[in-house]
């Protein structure tokens, strides 16, 4: 008759088990583990108990994820001992301690195995004993996980890194904005869990879709669509216009503070595109799928698929709307993780969006598409590769409709589009072009033939650009938010006749995606440009008019046009102007050291004309704060006073961290700065340690 072991108590070796698995940061009250790699857990056997023999037959292991664990759904395995833990599936060894009557177990599970809770049960011949929980994580470190990433420099920054930088601005004036992705602060991995246990699908068909979390590409397309709002219960709502009743989106500062909210309360009021991807990095490395949040300047919105950006205009210059546009900047996420569903060419960085712009198989959502099939024009290739390589890759035409109805065009571009994409750096806080990862170069060759191929796949035309005069803007070279300053058009003639035309010069707010706000000043005149002459035209923008019309991205889109309707010949340019921010002076008073209070002084200078109210200074930083933002409010400040505030915290972990801080206000608002901080062990810490 086979024996059963008398248990006593058992050991998951918590400390242990995450130093090996890279989830210490996560903390020490629960086992997390990454799949396809052993973990090891010990049975301390009751005095008197039968002595353990390796080869028992009877010691048979159960783990159980999900709601319906199947055998047939991978949510169910049940194994025996063997010499030593299989690679491709679950398994377990063990070895007996007769000095300490305790046998140690190793257990390995599948690198392809459902990710999630998971249950571990000893079955004796029918005697069952619970040894836990745990909770196991797609593994970048193991070679036959479909997420591995070869490199341990870009598993730090793109796994283990809980801060960063999100770039933003235009393609002229790139501002990188420090972030606090913060995946292994307490109760983030249960929210991230919650919030693929509340996608659509688990509710529609739990037993399907915990057996599809064995796979990355699943999970990535069901958090493009959890992280909105739009079609469920998802964790943030997306507004560009009136923020009432909720946060606005440039007071975030980090991911912890949303996903808290969102599981107290439901959905998070409000964010936008950079919000929108920085929580989708939150969870993809808190689930174990490195990740990177990127930013394209230049960002197409093309609305019916054709892979052109039509600007309409009429015959005085204005512009007609429709459903295209550029956005000054947009921000999404890539992860990294094979593609079996489309062959090995086309593993590598995904592309995925979790910004509700367009519908996905009816659902706002976007990838994940594969950065090598963007780049070579392979539109048929899912999902959503078409809208993607629009938005870094179409092609802009300026169209002005006749009073005939007739639309010609007089202006375009092939190269405005998809500028200077950007994410940061590994290892470093410096700012990483991939552009050349997402497209070929501009104008060459092969980006062309890329182009001409992706317009086979949608089954279009290629259009062609028409010559005309030369027209420029040029901008002022110190243009602080508050401040009154000129900005000049140049329209140069290098034509054998003179021409003669009308000049328009004008100014417009407007928001990150491009949407046009109220008009900052205009200025018009006939002018007269004798042959390889130039003709200037100045605009001068005060603050006591942009001032109430600019949003918190604090953005002017300046366009000159020319017009001569004798011979139907409309010119245009145009530039995005990045109105500079008042820097946040942060002081640290004294050393950080664990558990010891330490002051963080913080001032900045109004730089308007007029006074600021309800004004506010937030920190928050990983291993300083306690994962919680910490906000001072403060009196009015006058025009060019500065603002003062103080924060006391006592830092919990020692090492390099990040203090990140915001400024808020009713005029200026998503002004950020951080300090690098490195924080000691405390003398009573090393003490102990010696």
């Amino acid at each position: 008759m086979s024996q059963v072991v008398d248990i006593e108590r058992y050991d998951l070796d918590i400390k242990r088990n995450s130093s090996s698995h890279h989830t210490e940061q996560c903390g020490k009250e629960r086992l997390i583990v990454r799949r396809g790699q052993p973990f090891n857990i010990t049975l301390h056997l009751k005095p008197g108990s039968k002595e353990f023999k390796p080869g028992d037959e009877s010691f048979t292991l159960i783990v159980e994820t999900g709601p319906l664990p199947r055998k047939e759904s991978d949510t169910k395995a049940t194994f025996g001992l063997s010499d030593s833990t299989a690679d491709d599936e679950w398994s377990a060894s063990a070895s007996y301690d007769p000095s300490g009557n305790s046998v140690s177990v190793s257990i390995s599970s599948s690198p392809n195995a459902p990710i999630g809770l998971y249950s571990l049960t000893l079955d004796q011949d029918g005697q069952k004993t619970s040894l836990g929980q745990f909770t196991l994580l797609f593994n970048p470190w193991c070679t036959r996980d479909a997420v591995y990433m070869r490199s341990e420099t870009k598993r730090q920054e793109y796994v283990l890194a809980q801060y960063g930088l999100i770039y933003r601005g235009a393609a002229t004036r790139i501002k990188g904005k420090p972030w606090n992705f913060g995946q292994f602060e307490p109760g983030i991995l249960d929210i991230c869990l919650k919030i693929l246990d509340d996608n659509p699908k688990f509710i529609s068909d739990a037993d399907k879709d915990c057996c599809a979390r064995r796979n990355p590409i699943y999970v990535t397309r069901v958090l493009s669509a959890m992280i909105n709002s739009n079609n469920d219960r998802g964790v943030l709502v997306g507004e560009w216009q009136d923020f009432t009743g909720g946060v606005h989106p440039g007071k975030w500062i980090g991911s912890g503070d949303i996903l808290h909210q969102w599981t107290e309360s439901g959905p998070v009021r409000f964010g936008q595109c950079w919000v929108f991807a920085a929580l989708a990095c939150t969870v993809s490395r808190a689930l174990g799928i490195p990740c990177r949040v990127v930013t394209n300047f230049g960002s197409a919105h093309d609305s019916d698929a054709n892979l052109m950006i039509e600007n309409l205009y009429d015959e005085d210059g204005e512009r007609m709307s429709n459903g295209d546009s550029i956005w000054n900047f947009h921000v999404w996420v890539d992860s990294w993780m094979t593609r079996p569903d489309l062959g090995t060419d086309f593993d590598g960085w995904q592309t995925s969006d979790p910004t509700p712009q367009e519908t996905s198989d009816d659902v706002f959502c976007c990838g994940p598409s594969s950065l090598k099939a963007i780049r070579e024009g392979e539109l048929t290739k899912k999902y959503d590769a078409p809208f993607i390589f629009a938005e870094v890759n179409a092609d802009v035409v300026d169209l002005v409709r006749l009073s005939s109805g007739k639309f010609v065009q007089f202006s375009g571009s092939t190269k405005s589009v998809g500028q200077y994409i950007s994410t940061k750096a590994v290892g470093s806080d410096d700012r990483h072009d991939i552009t050349h990862q997402y497209k070929y170069p501009e104008g060459s060759k092969e980006e062309r033939q890329v182009y001409e191929k992706a317009q086979h796949h949608n089954n279009l035309l290629q259009r062609g650009e028409e010559p005309g005069l030369h027209l420029k803007i040029k901008l002022a070279d110190n243009m602080i938010v508050g401040s009154d300053f000129e900005v000049h058009a140049v329209l140069t003639n290098n034509c054998v006749d003179a021409r003669i035309c009308t000049f328009l010069f004008f100014a417009k707010a407007v928001g990150y995606n491009g949407k046009l706000g109220d008009s900052c000043g205009f200025t018009s005149d006939k002018v007269e440009v004798p042959s390889g002459e130039e003709r200037r035209m100045s605009l001068r923008l005060e603050y006591e008019r942009y001032g109430s019309a600019i949003t918190s991205d604090r953005l002017i889109q300046v366009s000159a046009i020319t017009i001569d309707k004798q011979i139907t010949n409309y010119h245009k340019a145009e530039k995005t102007i990045v109105l500079d921010e008042p820097e946040i002076h942060i002081k640290l008073l004294g050393e950080a050291t664990v558990r010891q209070s330490v002051t963080a002084s913080l001032t900045l200078l109004n730089p308007l004309p007029e006074p600021l109210q309800d004004c506010s200074f937030t920190v928050e930083g990983v291993g300083l704060t306690e994962g919680k933002p910490l906000t001072a409010r403060i009196e009015a400040v006058g025009l060019k006073q500065e603002a003062k505030a103080s924060f006391e915290f006592s830092p919990t972990s020692a090492g390099p961290c990040v203090l990140l801080v915001n400024f808020d206000s009713d005029k200026l608002k998503n002004i950020m700065s951080s300090i690098n901080v490195v924080v000691k062990e405390s003398a009573s810490t090393e003490a102990n340690t010696v």
